[in-house]
């Protein structure tokens, strides 16, 4: 690759979508429940075919200009099966060479597990049939190589896990410039923008329940999404710091009952809190997350359980708008 091409990246994302095998969906419904109730329950994976290319490929397309990628991956599979998807674990990313207006680029793909809700299959002229397969079949009738990896990475871990999002809230001004009460102190308007960002990315997850420290700041963080999803904020006192500092082990409790319901869920708390909860569970299941674990104000951690037990936690330092393309 040419030194002048080296910067063009053409940034995609996708899905393994899965669901029970023969599960039913329906067009205003969502999947059939577990009945195994198993990660050894058998499933069957979604591949689309492209005339274009006559090739067989995972759901995947192009983002937009300036789209998270996870909000992409499930427009993506959306556009492309007709399914409504619940995003779960990452299953990191392929990089190849693609041919941009004559010149060398590097197409970046990141793929998530997907779990199928609802809706169904219709033909267009980019994708013109769909078909599920057990991953045995899936694995052989994918027409590249690369694409096995992702599915790969879905079946080598638990893919049946319930997602719970720690938010912290967002920015909020400095504390010295507020001369009320400081869990009354209001976000800016740079904390506003990241709480439509978590309107934006933490549906990707399909969030059943949102619940809050008391502060102002991070009710007001994730208020937009409980209005948008049709659910109260609930205020929890767990999720503040001067209750973390006095009962720190309660936290880490608390994620665990909420993973063990079964349900995503969607946490706004502190940054003296979040750090702790991410070190305690990362340790105890075995889960790397690099050096201490950040917080950044309007980051948001999504992590990933079987039972209570962390499988993975995948860090978005900002729920902003990405980067647009550049190529």
């Amino acid at each position: 690759m040419a030194d002048r091409d080296r910067w063009r990246v053409v940034p995609a994302a996708g899905g393994v979508l899965w669901r029970d095998a023969g599960a039913a969906l329906e067009s205003g419904g969502s999947v059939a429940p577990d009945t195994a109730g198993s990660a050894a329950a058998s499933i069957e994976v979604a591949l689309v075919h492209r005339p274009k290319y006559d090739d067989w490929s995972l759901p995947k397309g192009k983002l937009l200009p300036a789209e998270q990628p996870i909000v992409g991956g499930v427009r993506e599979v959306a556009e492309e099966t007709g399914i409504t998807a619940m995003a779960g674990r990452p299953l990191g990313e392929l990089r190849y060479p693609v041919t941009v207006d004559g010149a060398v680029a590097t197409k970046v793909v990141r793929y998530w597990a997907m779990r199928a809700q609802s809706g169904r299959f219709a033909p267009c002229a980019e994708v013109d049939q769909m078909q599920w397969l057990s991953p045995a079949e899936a694995a052989a009738a994918l027409s590249y190589d690369h694409d096995r990896a992702p599915l790969q990475r879905l079946l080598a871990r638990p893919y049946r896990t319930t997602t719970v999002l720690l938010v912290r809230h967002g920015r909020a001004g400095q504390r010295s410039a507020w001369l009320g009460p400081d869990r009354l102190r209001p976000l800016d308007a740079t904390g506003q923008a990241q709480a439509q960002g978590v309107c934006t990315v933490a549906p990707c997850f399909r969030p059943q329940r949102v619940i809050s420290g008391d502060p102002s700041r991070c009710v007001d963080t994730v208020a937009p999404l409980a209005g948008s999803i049709g659910v109260p904020v609930e205020i929890d006192p767990t999720w503040e710091e001067d209750a973390h500092a006095a009962h720190p082990d309660n936290a880490v409790r608390r994620v665990g009952e909420l993973a063990e319901a079964g349900s995503p869920v969607v946490v706004c708390s502190q940054g003296g809190v979040i750090p702790d909860i991410i070190v305690t569970l990362a340790a105890r299941d075995g889960v790397d997350t690099g050096s201490r674990p950040a917080a950044r104000k309007g980051s948001m951690w999504a992590l990933s359980f079987a039972g209570s037990t962390l499988i993975d936690a995948e860090y978005f330092p900002s729920l902003l708008v990405a980067s647009p393309n550049l190529a």
